[in-house]
């Protein structure tokens, strides 16, 4: 009886996770200096949903996890606008309330990467949080040249 697959399943070694991304890095650790008191922060590649840097201040939320979830909302959107034909119109940020946590979504003007944050809904401000998210965003895609 011949075996189900001939193929070599690919290793799940920790010596093979990504190399970090200094771009990503950097917008984390800016972030972080704006927002001390943040939950977690992530950058995030939409299409494979990895996590291209994090920092927690929670025990109990994993960024990198999030990360892979909450790309799929964001492709599902992008999916949500194409089908509505919504021309000349593109996601900006993207906000999911919870009962005590506010978590934001700000994508980069290409669409392939965003900014994932996490913050104390009642010791945080939206606005502020929106504002740092959008001055960082732009980091992550630089110019052309």
């Amino acid at each position: 009886m011949k075996p189900k697959s001939y193929r070599k399943k690919a290793s799940r070694r920790p010596d093979r996770l990504p190399k970090p991304n200094p771009l990503a890095t950097l917008v984390v650790q800016n972030v972080l200096a704006e927002l001390p008191k943040l939950l977690a922060v992530a950058v995030v590649d939409v299409a494979s949903g990895t996590s291209l840097a994090a920092h927690t201040n929670s025990p109990t939320i994993n960024p990198s996890t999030a990360a892979a979830y909450n790309a799929e909302v964001v492709k599902h959107k992008l999916k949500a606008l194409t089908a509505l034909a919504l021309q000349g119109e593109a996601i900006e940020d993207i906000l999911i309330t919870l009962s005590s946590q506010l978590h934001l979504f700000q994508l980069t003007d290409k669409g392939g990467q965003f900014i994932y944050l996490v913050v104390d809904a009642g010791s945080t401000s939206l606005a502020m949080a929106r504002e740092v998210l959008r001055s960082q965003v732009g980091q992550l895609e630089p110019a052309a040249g």
